[in-house]
């Protein structure tokens, strides 16, 4: 997927750069496949806003896409390839040869006609879900479960792939995009191959309203504020710190800046091997 830029004759398009979706097939999609996105305005269930900066934008239709791949064993055929708004990588529709139609995220590569199949016998070509006991060392993944059964959690965006490394145990090791390397269940499911899109990181915005359409409105800084709004607000003048010596934290006092918000003894962390960071992980 090239990026489209443009010459500098307005402010605007100085810097400005998209998608030129020459990649996508078909433009609506399918209406069995499609869900109402109900707009919050980043409100509660109170109408209080507890999410600043949202409202607004283009109305968008929740795409149901198939995380699970349960049709085992049964053969199906990329029919498009489609644009989803919700997310940073492309759709592909595959038509199964029961007539029964899903949705799964496109990895780079695929082609409309493609054959795609799931399974633990399912060849490891782009495209297909296998257990992680299946998939051969080495190979790029996404899509993959966290626990099996329920679902691709990790892995699903556009450009993202990780990598088998190893498997032992029952255990399969695989690094992630961030550099972290974890253990997870080789039951679990992974789809071979990149996430497709991979030019997504080179699209620049390029004018506050395109932030607009997506739902993004503006919002202006702590200090600047008084202090009933925020905790780094108030002072006479200008500010760096809310009128005295403050830590700068979020509205409702979380420290924004040196606070680890991850808990120690996450129940999680036996399955980490390196954090993203590259420092081993300390299970106790």
């Amino acid at each position: 997927m090239p990026v489209k830029t443009f010459r500098p004759l307005t402010p605007s398009t100085r810097y400005i750069a998209y998608a030129d979706y020459s990649d996508i097939t078909k433009t609506k999609p399918e209406k069995d496949l499609v869900q109402t996105r109900k707009r919050t305005g980043g409100r509660n269930h109170y109408g209080r806003v507890t999410a600043r900066g949202i409202g607004g934008g283009n109305k968008q239709k929740i795409r149901l896409v198939d995380f699970k791949r349960k049709k085992h064993g049964v053969e199906a055929t990329v029919a498009a390839i489609e644009y989803d708004p919700r997310r940073t990588a492309r759709l592909a529709l595959l038509e199964y040869t029961d007539g029964e139609k899903t949705y799964i995220i496109a990895p780079s590569g695929l082609k409309v006609g493609t054959k795609l199949m799931s399974g633990p016998a399912a060849p490891a070509e782009v495209g297909n879900s296998l257990p992680l006991r299946s998939v051969p060392v080495g190979l790029p993944i996404h899509n993959i479960e966290l626990m099996p059964g329920r679902g691709a959690q990790m892995v699903r965006s556009a450009g993202g792939a990780a990598t088998l490394m190893s498997r032992d145990e029952g255990y399969a090791q695989v690094r992630l995009p961030s550099g972290e390397i974890r253990r997870i269940n080789e039951n679990c499911y992974a789809t071979i191959g990149q996430v497709g899109n991979t030019e997504h990181e080179n699209v620049v915005l390029g004018k506050a309203g395109r932030s607009r359409h997506i739902g993004i409105r503006p919002i202006n800084r702590g200090v600047s504020r008084n202090p009933v709004d925020h905790p780094n607000g108030g002072g006479a003048g200008k500010s760096k710190s809310g009128g005295g010596w403050q830590q700068l934290t979020s509205p409702w006092g979380l420290l924004a800046k040196g606070y680890r918000t991850r808990h120690k003894k996450k129940y999680s962390n036996r399955f980490i091997l390196v954090r993203r960071d590259g420092r081993p992980m300390k299970n106790k």
